[in-house]
This record gives structure tokens, sequence and C-alpha cells, in this order.
């Protein structure tokens, strides 16, 4: 599925985004999403049976496993793992499987920037195909502050790496309030109030995206 959208010339536009759900046989929901040429794979399997030192008597246990591309987790990644699992626990209907777990694997395959955006987001298109229970979907955008202070959506790693500030927004889709703020670098309250509205804005063509997406998918069903 594809987005209609390029990054071509604006700094205000999104990458091209594609995405292949329903890919993998034995998880009970999965997803490939491609930000440009940045590209993770997620698998969920659940509401399957929790460890009995995890499990909660009145909600779901969410666990999130992150596997680079290459070699063990740093504690970065580590930290990355514990932003999705918050993340995902803010949308799920967790009370209605209490005393189980839903499992999510994030296989990173390429980071071109985005790419804690395109985790976030790649998490929710597998939580559709496996039909977890939500309380709203989910769409997360990235943006940097560049040198010049120019604000640029949906940056590549080399517009990251030379930025002064990298801040990432996921929303919700019933009002598009905050679910998750992370931010790295310096910014003032002006400069994040402007990429607030800026990602908000184009958190609408994610959210865009996921109706075509699952669209497609249903109509082969």
């Amino acid at each position: 599925m594809k987005m209609s959208e390029q990054k071509s010339g604006s700094q205000n536009v999104l990458r091209l985004m594609v995405c292949e759900m329903a890919h993998l046989s034995r998880p009970d929901g999965s997803a490939t999403t491609f930000q440009g040429d940045t590209c993770v794979m997620t698998s969920v399997y659940g509401p399957t049976e929790v460890r009995m030192a995890k499990e909660q008597i009145d909600r779901t246990t969410v666990e999130v496993v992150y596997k680079p591309k290459s070699g063990l987790p740093s504690c970065a990644e580590k930290s990355l793992e514990n932003i999705i699992c918050n993340t995902c626990e803010n949308i799920l209907l967790g009370n209605a499987h209490p005393r189980s777990a839903i499992n999510i694997t994030v296989q990173e395959v390429q980071d071109s920037g985005s790419f804690t955006a395109c985790c976030i987001n790649c998490c929710c298109l597998a939580l559709l195909d496996a039909g977890i229970g939500m309380k709203c979907t989910m769409a997360a955008v990235n943006c940097c502050i560049d040198n010049e202070e120019n604000i640029i959506v949906d940056p590549t790693r080399k517009e990251e790496e030379q930025s002064q500030a990298v801040l990432t927004f996921a929303f919700d889709s019933k009002d598009k309030n905050i679910i998750t703020v992370i931010t790295k670098g310096k910014y003032s309250q002006q400069q994040f109030q402007k990429c607030l509205v800026l990602c908000r804005d184009a958190s609408d063509s994610v959210f865009k995206f996921y109706r075509e997406t699952m669209e497609k998918k249903l109509s082969k069903t």
C-alpha cells in the first residue's frame, strides 16, 4: 500500500510510505513498514499466556522486544523498547484481556531517518492486523530543527545528524492528543510548539495511510 504524498522539495511533506501486512504466518499479526528508505518489521502475538511474575489481574501485560539490525541491543535501544511499550499501552484496551500478554517484536531493517516514528507506526499496523482491541489508533511523526532553525518534518538520517534538535510526537486518532513525546537536543519553547503543530498536521497523512492500507487488506478477504 503506497502513500500518495512524497517528500519532494518540501520540508513539511512526509516521505513515501509503503506497508505489507500479514506476510508472516506464525504471528497473530505482522507488518513491514517503509517510510522513505527507513524500514521496520513488527510481529504481534496475543492475547497469550503471561509469565506469573508479570501477570496483572486487571489488565493485559504488554511486552516489547526490539531487535537491532545487528548485534545486541544497547542502552539506547532498550530505552526505545520502553518508549514503544508505553506508547502501545496507551491505546490498547488492556482491561479486555486481564492476566494475559500481548507480545510485540520490532525488528530494525534499515534506519534512514525518522526511525522512532516508523517503529511506532509499524506497531500500530501490526496491532490492527492482529485484531487487538484498541481505544484508537496512533500516528507518530519525527521532525528536526536544523542549524539555520528550519523545521524539517520526517527528516532523513543525514538531516537528523546535522540538526540541533530532533523531536518525535505520537498522536491518538480521536482528538490528535499527544500520547508520547521524545526529544533530543536544544530548542526553545516557541520551536517546540511549532514542531508540535507541524507534526500534528502531518499525522493526518499517516492516519489516511492506515485507512487505505486496511481498506486494501479487507478488500482481499
